[in-house]
């Protein structure tokens, strides 16, 4: 019995790690070539559509600064899903935006997990299952023991920082 449990945990886990990581597929709903399932950020930024504005979007966006002072404090060892589409209009504005934002925050980039939806915003492998999404970008924060503590959809109520900022100080 535990040599078939070793075995099945040996072909799960082969079975993630295979995943393929930046994968592009055709959306027949959008009928463009799309990014799906996990993504690193290098990934998401060198995909075609996705990089002629995260670039210049990324490089504009300022956060304030007032807001970040704030937010410094209160940042700890939470994890960061980013569930985009890189067909999205919205997505393509707040998510360079929102890494603007974690990048000042020096957050830590193996606490964030990107995952790429098609346009019917599924994900394969059941990356996605569980999290609700009907919009895109949805930013969700988990504590560190994985408890959800907030999200933005789609586009802030104030600002990224500021709603992100609401979302911490709900923790503390």
């Amino acid at each position: 019995m535990k040599i078939l449990l070793s075995i099945t945990l040996i072909v799960l886990a082969m079975n993630v790690s295979a995943q393929e990581v930046n994968k592009k597929i055709h959306d027949q709903t959008k009928n463009k070539d799309v990014l799906i399932n996990i993504c690193t950020r290098d990934g998401m930024i060198s995909f075609p559509e996705f990089k002629e504005m995260y670039d210049p979007l990324y490089a504009a966006y300022i956060p304030d600064a007032a807001t970040m002072i704030e937010l410094k404090k209160l940042v700890k060892k939470e994890k960061i899903k980013v569930v985009f589409g890189s067909w999205c209009g919205d997505s393509k504005v707040n998510v360079p935006n929102f890494f603007k934002v974690l990048d000042n925050l020096h957050f830590k980039e193996k606490n964030v997990e990107i995952i790429a939806v098609d346009g019917l915003k599924k994900a394969e492998n059941g990356l996605i299952d569980g999290l609700d999404i009907q919009r895109v970008p949805t930013f969700i924060v988990y504590d560190n023991k994985g408890k959800e503590l907030g999200r933005i959809i789609e586009g802030p109520k104030t600002t990224l920082e500021g709603d992100l900022l609401e979302i911490y100080k709900k923790k503390s």
